[in-house]
């Protein structure tokens, strides 16, 4: 043993064990917190964009038309629906969610959900007979994956300051600003 150099069979007392053993469960529970908590969030993101997204290409229960805007205000615009193939199910007015401001006449691809609100039913616009629509293709697709982007976007902090895994938080959060702004391109 080399003299100025603690020996390295030194006992810790029991305290500073326990005080040791202590702050590595602090550790721990810190970091199944902040795992749970972006799985949370990124759980949430699925869901909610798993019930869009089938709604934007699943065939049975909607009926596949174009609607015509009329007019844009705000998050809606609306405007007459006709089916494809000229089927029955044209309605006079539908709305539809939009975060982008269309021009009058341009027409969009969407599919009818008897049930969702935003058409003119016998009782009225989102009466409980009414109607929505959703819109359907590649864009439509998008749109519904926004609260996964979202989600990926709220849990990489939660990821790279909670959990330590930098590189993943980056690669979280860049993919969801990607998929934000992929579904506003194609909108």
């Amino acid at each position: 043993m080399s003299p100025g150099f603690p020996s390295t069979s030194a006992r810790r007392g029991p305290a500073r064990r326990a005080g040791e053993s202590a702050y590595g469960l602090l550790l721990l529970a810190r970091a199944a917190l902040m795992g749970v908590v972006a799985a949370v969030l990124v759980m949430a993101g699925v869901w909610v964009s798993l019930d869009g997204t089938r709604q934007a290409v699943a065939e049975r229960g909607a009926v596949r038309g174009t609607m015509t805007v009329a007019e844009c205000d705000g998050w809606t615009c609306t405007g007459p629906f006709a089916p494809e193939g000229g089927g029955e199910g044209a309605r006079a007015e539908v709305a539809v969610e939009a975060p982008v401001s269309y021009e009058a006449g341009e027409r969009l691809p969407v599919a009818l959900w008897p049930g969702r609100e935003g058409s003119d039913g016998p009782d009225g616009p989102d009466g409980p007979d009414g109607a929505g629509v959703v819109r359907t293709g590649t864009a439509g697709v998008l749109y519904a994956w926004l609260p996964l982007a979202g989600a990926l976007v709220l849990a990489s902090p939660v990821v790279g300051g909670g959990l330590g895994m930098r590189r993943t938080a980056w690669g979280a959060g860049l993919l969801g600003v990607a998929l934000m702004g992929a579904a506003f391109v194609l909108l």
